[in-house]
């Protein structure tokens, strides 16, 4: 079999390209800590208001006693719960996510917490939101008649104006 030397040249070209590619895509994982799920998590959506962890008063934020946040919300049925969020800037935040019904997507805009939410799973996304304001909490994945009415917000405020109304209840729930 005879292969042209300018074909032979232009195939090593393409596959060294697609190596450069390769290369470039696990140099950036690795640096930017980005990774495939490894911990799958499951929860019954049939049963999350009965659960110890999604229960409906365990919704929100939840200070951790190293400093960092754990953020509970549930989708489902046009809205995500709670409704509004009050969250401390430059603060690590585990947000953990649960779908009551049908696949959900989450999405902060200006920010890079973005994920889908499906049912029976956990989704969990790590995040530090840098700036105060208001961020409106957006499903980006088509889940029903009411997909335009799903929508959330969140208030980011100082470490230490949320840590002030943390302490005297204010910002567990919005």
């Amino acid at each position: 079999m005879h292969i042209d030397q300018l074909e032979r040249k232009w195939a090593g070209i393409s596959l060294g390209i697609a190596g450069l590619f390769v290369v470039l895509i696990l140099i950036s994982a690795l640096f930017h800590g980005i990774n495939a799920p490894s911990h799958v998590e499951t929860i019954d959506s049939a049963r999350l208001h009965l659960s110890e962890e999604f229960a409906e008063d365990k919704l929100g934020p939840e200070l951790n006693p190293d400093g960092s946040l754990t953020v509970r919300v549930v989708a489902g049925r046009y809205g995500f719960y709670p409704k509004t969020m009050t969250l401390p800037a430059e603060t690590n935040i585990t947000f953990r996510w649960v779908s009551l019904d049908v696949l959900h997507g989450v999405h902060i805009p200006m920010t890079n917490m973005s994920t889908m939410i499906v049912p029976g799973y956990v989704a969990e996304v790590n995040t530090v939101l840098h700036h105060t304001g208001d961020y409106p909490l957006l499903c980006n994945e088509y889940c029903g008649m009411g997909h335009a009415h799903m929508w959330a917000n969140i208030k980011v405020v100082s470490k230490d104006q949320w840590l002030e109304m943390y302490n005297k209840g204010e910002a567990n729930h919005g």
